[in-house]
């Protein structure tokens, strides 16, 4: 099945009228229109300018998709390809960010001030009290970004430098959403010490430590020992921040289902960073149970393959103590939760679970089975793609959550916290507009970030 056009693979296409009359442009354009849509492209706006050009802002679904596009427009007669320029890459041209100056240098006086010989009093204020840092400098309202690009978004391990922007997008939304000052810090890091070492060496900097894309199961040991070492909250987003979202979500889907959470049984794919992260919470919150899946199947008591995190699921999920296979464990399940791959799922296998059923299929960009795919027994369906309903995604998190810990002074993250966040960013939605195509806010509802922040802090305060 083809994927739906997304501004994720926009083109921006340069056209010329042969005369540059207007009647010629707009015959051009016309016939550029057709052939896009004929193609299954996306117009979603028309440039027409006096000097005869035309610009089409095209959504197409993938690289291929593209191609496919440009060549419908490449037979038209008497119309020029002037250029074809791909949207995403040219917004990403020298980067997403940039670090700006709070305060005004016009004159000798404010630099004297700003920088020396001003500033070297407020250093030895710091030197003479530590504790000023935080009010002396930005380290209050700064979060470093850091990955070493191991586990990047559906990618794998491309390295730090193709993960600076994925970082430098999380750096935006921070700034967008919570007003925070984040800086993204790639790293040529392979091993948990290395990690935690750098880690410690930035943490005067900063106010907190955001990890980010790092491959489990370093992540663990990573997270567990700079939680233990560092006197700054750490966060791990791909963990924490998907649980604390995915959470929420499941809270109001069950509400929309009319399911108790504490009857429901939840059927997990992935038992990676954040499948695990999602369990625990899920857990922790009172689900009835989960039924965590590997590519080997069922995770259960009996299997001597398992470490780690892995045989932490075994013994502390699977209440019900199934095995078999992903297939096995879907019949009457009341939910299917993906946190793996692409095109994993079966229709017949959802066929299978219980009415009312809820799927979040949550790979991306392509779900472990497309929406149009799932059967009717399914009642709530949620993605992690913008372009579907019931986006499952972590911006609507991180920045809040990071807001409320940075308010609030705090040194550790707890999953009181988590909880918190969870339940709060769930009753952003009132109950008289939950629906099965309404289960969690717009990314855009500038009160969620407030809302997560307030319970975070609440609890951090409290700590």
């Amino acid at each position: 099945m083809e994927i739906r056009t997304t501004a994720g693979y926009r083109l921006f296409i340069t056209l010329k009228a042969p005369s540059g009359s207007s009647a010629d442009v707009m015959t051009i354009s016309d016939r550029a229109v057709d052939a896009i849509t004929g193609a299954g492209g996306d117009v979603r706006r028309v440039e027409t300018h006096d000097d005869g050009t035309i610009i089409l802002h095209v959504d197409a679904s993938g690289l291929d998709h593209q191609k496919s596009i440009i060549a419908s427009i490449e037979g038209l007669k008497d119309c020029e390809i002037v250029a074809v320029v791909d949207g995403v890459e040219a917004i990403h041209l020298g980067g997403k960010i940039d670090v700006i100056s709070r305060i005004e240098l016009a004159d000798g006086d404010d630099l004297a001030m700003a920088y020396t010989p001003g500033v070297g009093r407020i250093s030895s204020m710091i030197a003479d009290d530590k504790s000023r840092v935080w009010e002396l400098t930005g380290r209050r309202n700064a979060v470093a970004v850091l990955s070493n690009g191991t586990a990047v978004l559906g990618l794998g391990d491309i390295g730090p430098e193709a993960a600076m922007p994925v970082m430098e997008g999380k750096a935006v939304l921070f700034r967008e959403f919570a007003g925070i000052a984040a800086y993204p810090i790639c790293v040529n890091a392979q091993t948990a010490d290395e990690l935690v070492a750098i880690a410690k060496a930035l943490e005067p900097t900063f106010g907190g430590i955001n990890l980010e894309d790092v491959a489990a199961p370093i992540c663990f040991e990573a997270e567990d020992r700079m939680r233990e070492e560092l006197s700054i909250p750490v966060f791990h987003d791909d963990q924490h921040g998907t649980a604390v979202v995915t959470l929420a979500a499941m809270l109001n889907a069950c509400k929309v289902v009319k399911k108790e959470l504490s009857d429901i049984r939840v059927v997990m794919l992935g038992a990676g960073a954040a499948g695990v992260a999602c369990a625990k919470l899920l857990l922790s919150a009172g689900v009835g149970d989960v039924t965590p899946c590997d590519r080997d199947g069922v995770i259960h008591k009996g299997r001597t393959d398992l470490t780690g995190e892995k045989l932490w699921l075994a013994q502390n999920a699977n209440r019900a103590g199934l095995s078999g296979t992903l297939s096995d464990a879907l019949k009457d399940a009341d939910a299917f939760m993906g946190l793996s791959g692409p095109n994993l799922v079966e229709p017949q296998w959802l066929e299978a679970m219980a009415e009312n059923a809820i799927v979040f299929a949550m790979a991306n960009p392509v779900p472990e089975i497309m929406p149009e795919l799932i059967p009717k027994n399914v009642k709530v369906i949620a993605t992690g793609r913008s372009d579907y309903p019931n986006q499952i995604n972590n911006v609507l998190v991180f920045p809040g959550f990071f807001r409320g810990l940075l308010d609030a002074g705090a040194h550790k993250v707890t999953d009181e916290m988590k909880l918190a966040a969870a339940y709060a960013l769930a009753d952003v939605v009132p109950e008289s507009e939950l629906n099965h195509e309404n289960i969690v806010p717009s990314a855009f509802d500038r009160n969620v970030a407030v809302v997560v922040a307030d319970a975070v802090r609440k609890i951090a305060e409290r700590e």
